[in-house]
């Protein structure tokens, strides 16, 4: 069941061919992760929704209140008869002009999928990236948001299959190391931790700023937002990836380099927990 401005549907053919964000990538999105029918990190999902919408120029309903819109996925869930989920909630623009819209208000859709684990897990297998250079990352406010214009991760991901790599590092014309292609990135060396800053055009992650916040409260570890070269992650003990669908994915290896995984365990014990208590 698919929920189209609100109205639930078997129906999973609902755009047309004049769709704004099928035409031009007018259009934002947000993953969701539900656990026990609760959105985890919703209020940090609602105001980057919000936000992101402000900076594209969209017209925001009077309605869309966080509580319309935890309802609506809610309800989403329950017609799916699903308690943990992952959720694709997207925005767009509604049909008509060419470049130029003839209106700025929005419509949006709301799909769910199973969730396997109700709690983050952390992998044990092989984990491999290189870095993906055919195409950079823009450093600029509207590669930190999460829109419908993925290209670069789509090419990323076929460049990855076509190597036998789990993955793929994303870079800025700066030649700085900015994101996987499906999350943000944290490098350790010793007790610094460091995860590109926003500026070099990396993806406002919501599990990017969970995991800043537990770290600014731990003592035995310290946290900079600074750049990262290809050159520092040869150095570094520990290097891992962080969305909200799969909480910390470390990665085990990057070309000759091996890394360990025990800051990214211990990370997630602490992410868990606070998903608890939360």
């Amino acid at each position: 069941m698919v929920n189209f401005n609100g109205n639930l549907s078997e129906n999973t053919t609902l755009i047309t061919v004049e769709n704004r964000g099928l035409k031009y990538g007018d259009s934002l999105f947000e993953t969701l992760r539900i656990v026990a029918n609760k959105i985890l990190f919703w209020e940090d999902h609602y105001f980057r929704l919000m936000e992101s919408m402000r900076i594209l120029r969209m017209e925001i309903p009077m309605n869309f209140t966080m509580e319309f819109l935890e309802e609506e996925i809610l309800k989403t869930i329950k017609a799916n008869e699903l308690t943990n989920a992952r959720v694709r909630c997207t925005i767009f623009r509604g049909n008509g002009g060419l470049y130029l819209p003839t209106s700025n208000e929005v419509e949006y859709i709301i799909s769910a999928n199973e969730l396997n684990s109700p709690f983050y897990l952390l992998s044990e297998a092989t984990y491999e990236v290189d870095l993906y250079k055919d195409f950079y990352i823009n450093k600029g406010l509207l590669s930190t948001l999460k829109t419908n214009n993925k290209i670069i991760n789509v090419l990323g991901s076929v460049y990855a299959k076509e190597n036998d790599l789990d993955n793929c590092l994303l870079v800025n014309e700066d030649k700085s190391v900015v994101e996987a292609l499906n999350g943000n990135v944290f490098l350790v060396k010793g007790n610094t931790i460091k995860t590109p800053p926003i500026t070099d055009g990396c993806l406002k992650g919501i599990l990017r700023m969970q995991l800043i916040e537990i770290l600014e409260k731990l003592p035995n570890y310290e946290l900079k937002e600074e750049s990262i070269s290809p050159f520092e992650i040869q150095k570094a003990d520990e290097f891992f990836i962080t969305n909200v669908i799969q909480g910390i994915v470390p990665i085990t290896k990057y070309r000759k380099k091996q890394f360990t995984t025990e800051v990214a365990r211990d990370l997630l014990a602490k992410l868990n927990m606070r998903i608890r208590l939360g």
